[in-house]
């Protein structure tokens, strides 16, 4: 199932399944692990064979994953979509070894935390997933990584904003700015004024059209251009 077809409602349920199918999740004990570790487990054993290190590695949930699709610009010169629909930042964190400090990037760039506010009251709250956007960027880091963290994007659920979006911008960004990583500020420049997307810019409240990455483009740009 494509990661635009994906409802908000079956994220979770879904976050292995729709991706996993495509890649290398080929039994079941694959599709139902917490992780989704099969998802890009050939890539990166490919990565390796072949000695390649990227230079960024894109780590997120289904805007991530949707975005090498919506613009394909933004991954080349050694950088990497390891972004899976659904994915809470549990998630993300279970599979960061395998899917990012395995690979040895220079730089990563986190960006997750929809899910887990969509989903609130759900497996983890909001101090949960702000602390496990920090432990990321900490692994990262002890690791030798450049840490780069993405905000949460405008959202809306059941057709109204969500607020708690900006509160976990602010954690986010005081985060990054207490430890020294990069923080790109992508809900500035997507947010219409009550904390959603425009239409143009999203078709269903959360995901970006490709006119909401080509919104996106110059900041992430900006963000990794220096990354070498």
């Amino acid at each position: 199932m494509p990661w635009r077809t994906i409802t908000i409602s079956a994220a979770l349920v879904l976050s292995v399944a729709g991706s996993a199918d495509v890649a290398s999740c080929v039994d079941a004990a694959d599709r139902r692990e917490f992780g989704g570790l099969c998802r890009y487990r050939q890539e990166n054993e490919a990565l390796l064979a072949a000695h390649k290190r990227p230079r960024v590695v894109m780590m997120g949930d289904s805007i991530t994953e949707g975005w090498i699709a919506g613009d394909p610009s933004i991954f080349r010169d050694g950088v990497v979509d390891r972004g899976i629909s659904g994915q809470i930042t549990a998630q993300m964190l279970v599979r960061f070894r395998q899917d990012v400090i395995d690979l040895k990037p220079l730089a990563v760039h986190i960006m997750g935390g929809t899910n887990d506010i969509l989903h609130l009251p759900g497996p983890v709250n909001m101090d949960q997933a702000v602390s496990n956007i920090r432990s990321m960027a900490e692994l990262a880091r002890a690791h030798g990584i450049r840490v780069i963290i993405g905000s949460v994007l405008p959202a809306t659920k059941g057709g109204s904003p969500m607020a708690t979006v900006a509160e976990m911008n602010r954690r986010l960004a005081a985060l990054a700015h207490s430890e020294g990583y990069a923080f790109v500020d992508y809900y500035r420049v997507l947010d219409k004024g009550d904390g959603s997307m425009g239409a143009a810019n999203s078709g269903d409240g959360v995901h970006p059209t490709e006119a909401g990455y080509a919104r996106m483009r110059p900041l992430a740009i900006k963000a990794i251009a220096d990354v070498r």
